[in-house]
């Protein structure tokens, strides 16, 4: 008998605003319910997780693809628009060394609620993975304004001599030395340090640490 009149009185509080917002709730749902079903086609972000700890991607990932999708019409307008993103989102924790295929599909695809994907373009990915090496390599000192007047160049040393890099292991592998950005003397005449950076031309090459060196240059006068 208590559990009746607490049900009543719970029923009974507030009543007409419960009715109010029952009323709204099916009166979206009838709404969203008749909106006419479209299709459509709309660029959609790759995502990578759960790469394992010491494998690298070799080549160019995509980044991003063509989805071909079919939902409600103000679902598909609002794509991209201030509301959810397309994404395939690609779980690589069983990847290993080699090449690897990844379907795109409904599995790994995030769409906004009542929207489907009917296809992907293209409709898989394909990625290279390779062990990742670490290995030191030398720094080469360039300059610009090396020969001016009777001055040249005599000697240049650069610290740290090496620098180490971190990558694929083919890329790494395939690296014998990194290079300074040019160091301009031109109005050098005894000895200089200078600070610049190294860079490897590589782009799947990374520097373990930040790649600063410190140059110091001596400068000769030729006889004349």
């Amino acid at each position: 008998m208590k559990t009746l009149q607490w049900v009543a009185r719970l029923v009974s509080h507030n009543f007409w605003w419960k009715v109010l917002a029952l009323s709204i709730a099916v009166l979206i749902w009838a709404v969203v319910a008749s909106e006419p079903e479209l299709s459509t086609f709309a660029t959609a972000h790759v995502e990578y997780k759960n790469l394992p700890d010491g494998l690298e991607l070799s080549a160019e990932p995509v980044t991003q693809i063509v989805l071909e999708l079919r939902g409600p019409s103000g679902e598909l307008r609002g794509l991209g628009d201030g509301g959810q993103h397309p994404a395939a989102i690609l779980d690589m924790s069983n990847a290993a060394p080699g090449e690897r295929t990844f379907p795109i599909d409904a599995a790994n695809v995030r769409l906004s609620r009542g929207v489907h994907i009917l296809r992907a373009i293209p409709s898989q990915i394909r990625l290279a993975f390779e062990q990742r090496l670490e290995r030191s390599v030398p720094v080469v000192v360039r300059f610009q304004g090396e020969f001016h007047g009777h001055y040249r160049v005599a000697s240049a040393t650069a610290e740290p001599a090496q620098l180490a890099i971190l990558g694929p292991q083919s890329h790494v592998a395939a690296v014998n030395s990194v290079l300074t950005d040019r160091l301009d003397v031109s109005s050098l005449t005894t000895t200089g340090r200078f600070q610049v950076n190294a860079f490897a031309s590589d782009p799947f090459v990374r520097f373990r640490s930040t790649p600063t060196v410190t140059v110091t240059v001596t400068m000769t006068k030729e006889r004349e």
